[in-house]
């Protein structure tokens, strides 16, 4: 099934599960493309919802290694036009500054979304955990970097 079949399903429910299937298996010089695809349909919440998916699970993948590099450029083209998508991009491209220690912007993570300071908070780096555990958005934050802070203290 090509993704016009997809379209042609009256069920969002049905094409985006056959949209996750599509972008889980795609190889990869054809992923732009099929992201691009997937934003024509015309249900956004559901189209940019699976994107989002595939885009978690590939930066999640990619994020430790050189590759990332390209793929998050190439893929910043694609989400133009699609304001969420490309927030979310961002953040997976300061989310890895702050696991591999490159340079990045207290402010940023500080004025980030609460997906990436619960992410950060639970993550490596003891100075974005300490900064969340004094200025996190959430109390779940503020908590989730203070619990992963005494666990580092203790080992």
């Amino acid at each position: 099934m090509n993704v016009h079949d997809i379209l042609r399903n009256p069920d969002e429910h049905v094409r985006f599960a056959a949209y996750l299937d599509k972008l889980g298996h795609v190889a990869d010089a054809n992923e732009l493309d099929l992201v691009s695809s997937v934003l024509t349909d015309p249900d956004q919440t559901m189209a940019q919802s699976a994107v989002l998916r595939h885009l978690d699970r590939r930066a999640a993948g990619f994020y430790p290694g050189q590759a990332y590099e390209g793929w998050a450029q190439a893929m910043t083209q694609v989400m133009i036009g699609h304001p969420f998508l490309a927030q979310r991009l961002r953040e997976w491209s300061l989310f890895r500054a702050i696991t591999l220690k490159m340079p990045w912007q207290p402010e940023a993570l500080l004025t980030s979304s609460d997906w990436l300071q619960l992410k950060t908070a639970a993550g490596t780096n003891t100075d974005a955990m300490e900064m969340l555990a004094e200025a996190g958005r959430t109390k779940r934050i503020r908590n989730t970097a203070r619990i992963g802070l005494n666990h580092r203290s203790e080992n």
